[in-house]
């Protein structure tokens, strides 16, 4: 019998190596099924477009980009929406390609379109923003604001009490949340928002401030009604009105969804730009928003400016767009885009290497400015200063905040920041705050004027510096003080010499006394004097004017009184005829 090498006991060895353990086969892997594509590929086509329209709607409604070129949101919505049309294509198709470079393939096929326009779209807003670099166009920067010389003393005449502002914003604030308080009906309601905007209302300059709802269940239970009021703050005497409305206001920028201001415009007006809204009202008290239209007027993204805005009406929502807005409109030009214009003005009007090297004629704006209604307009002040950080002024700027109209006054001064330090050292034993200098022409002086608070900030005096001798300071209770004692500093410094200039906003009345009557007030004796044919009183401190004290019935005199009204003005000086 014989026997094999291959066979042990009817046993068959397969595949035994002598030292070798024993070996399972490998399993093959299971072929992955192939994703099967999305219907065919005009439904794929379709589909994509659907889901790309539905998150670019969301998107949209959402962050509101403008449809403009100009605008750098429009470029992150675009590219937004190609993505996600890139994403969908890719799911609809079914991941379709072997290896990375049947996948590469399949992706670039599906994604050409989108890439095509994200990197012209990329392409344009490079180019662009080269064409606005400062280096290439700094004269066009330069001509953003047009400047013409003025003169000061003949240009802006001396103005009356009733036109200078004597509060600051960080005042204004205070007093519209403290009369928000005062109203049972509204204050746990609403809430008074920090816009505060300053205009020329009916001759006078005050702040226009707007409501919002307390939280959301608030406007949930009052928006069918809309704000029912708003705050009016008056600059000069402080008083504040709550203005009620017959019908609310429902369209602002503290609403939601479709009443929402920025909502509101932006489906209105899908290309435009805007500034950030301000409140005003016109003459009758009807409550718009003023929306300036922004234009980028160098490149792509370069020299914004303001063309016209857009008037929309808070309570019905109407709006309407203007090249040439209404006069009864104060601001169009907000102060920062006008800072920062002559900032490019002073900065590259003698060329963008000349603000680095050889620096000749560049000035800047000094920190802050400050609003003053002139002729029914607001105008925006600031100083001018050299680049150098000399702490003084080589002139001011004052722009019609509607027409842009800039003029330059040429007066070496002292900064604002510099008068505000010296206003408080007149008074550093008081550690009163100085807001920030208003500029009045006093007696034919550029003079800085400001309001003098304490720590509740409350006013409490005002003082007066000469911006080219910033040494000479007054301070007063009243304006009428203040501006007073500032003349007679001018006088007997010798900077003016004449003896009839006038006091803004006062004039004086010759008589017989008719009748005296007194009262102590704040700790002083005051006196109130009648002339014979009148029925006003005219209030003399006895501080201030000694001889009120002994004035008597029958007396001839002439007092000096603050224009006003009131069967109570306030008299600054009296003297015996």
């Amino acid at each position: 019998m014989g026997f094999s090498g291959t066979d042990a006991g009817g046993f068959r060895w397969e595949g035994f190596q002598s030292g070798a353990p024993s070996q399972k086969p490998p399993t093959p892997p299971r072929p992955k099924k192939p994703r099967k594509p999305v219907g065919n590929a005009v439904t794929r086509t379709l589909l994509n477009i659907v889901v790309t329209l539905v998150v670019g709607f969301v998107y949209f409604y959402v962050t509101l980009p403008a449809i403009n070129l100009q605008s750098e949101e429009f470029y992150a919505f675009a590219l937004l929406l190609c993505i996600v049309y890139c994403v969908s294509a890719i799911v609809t198709s079914g991941f379709q390609g072997e290896g990375f470079k049947g996948y590469f393939q399949f992706v670039k096929k599906q994604c050409l379109v989108p890439t095509v326009i994200a990197v012209g779209l990329l392409a344009i807003a490079i180019v662009g923003s080269v064409a606005g670099a400062v280096i290439f166009r700094a004269r066009s920067y330069a001509q953003l604001l047009p400047i013409e010389t003025g003169d000061f003393v003949a240009e802006v005449d001396e103005i009356s009490y009733n036109q200078i502002p004597m509060l600051d914003k960080d005042s204004a604030e205070r007093l519209g949340d403290r009369k928000l308080g005062e109203l049972s009906d509204m204050v746990s309601q609403f809430e008074v928002n920090e816009d505060y905007t300053q205009i020329n209302y009916q001759g006078r300059p005050v702040r226009i401030a707007t409501l919002s709802y307390a939280d959301i269940i608030k406007w949930i239970t009052n928006r069918s009604g809309g704000l029912p009021a708003y705050l009016i703050i008056d600059m000069v005497d402080q008083s504040v009105e709550l203005v009620r409305l017959e019908e609310g206001i429902k369209y602002t920028t503290a609403e939601h969804f479709g009443r929402n201001l920025y909502r509101h415009l932006r489906f209105r007006y899908p290309t435009f730009m805007f500034a950030q809204p301000v409140m005003e009202v016109d003459e009758e008290g009807i409550p718009y928003w003023v929306c300036a239209r922004l234009v980028k007027t160098v490149g792509l993204f370069g020299g914004v400016d303001v063309k016209g805005g857009v008037l929309v009406n808070a309570i019905t929502g109407e709006s309407q767009y203007y090249e040439e807005v209404p006069p009864w409109v104060d601001n169009l030009y907000n102060a920062n885009l006008i800072t920062q214009q002559y900032d490019y003005y002073g900065m590259y009007h003698n060329g963008f290497f000349n603000s680095i090297f050889g620096q000749r004629d560049v000035t800047i704006t000094t920190e802050g400015y400050n609003y003053i209604a002139i002729n029914d307009d607001v105008y925006v002040y600031t100083g001018i200063t050299s680049t150098g950080g000399d702490q003084s002024n080589i002139g001011f700027i004052l722009t019609n905040q509607r027409t842009k109209e800039t003029k330059f006054y040429s007066c070496a001064g002292a900064t604002e920041y510099s008068a505000m330090d010296s206003a408080e050292g007149e008074l550093q034993n008081l550690r009163y705050n100085a807001t920030f200098p208003l500029l009045l022409n006093v007696g034919g002086q550029p003079t800085y004027f400001m309001a003098m608070k304490d720590a509740a900030e409350l006013v409490k005096k005002y003082a007066m510096v000469n911006v080219q001798q910033y040494t000479i300071v007054a301070t007063g209770d009243t304006v009428a003080e203040c501006e007073a004692n500032y003349l007679a500093m001018l006088r007997s410094r010798g900077v003016i010499t004449s003896d009839d200039v006038g006091l803004a906003g006062q004039e004086t009345a010759t008589g017989t006394v008719a009748e005296i009557r007194s009262a102590v007030l704040d700790g002083n004796s005051v006196y109130f004097v009648r002339l014979v044919g009148y029925d006003t009183f005219y209030s003399v401190s006895a501080v201030k004017n000694p001889l009120a004290v002994i004035l008597s019935e029958g007396d001839q005199v002439e007092i000096t009184y603050v224009i006003g009204e009131g069967s109570i003005l306030e008299g600054t000086e009296v003297k015996l005829r």
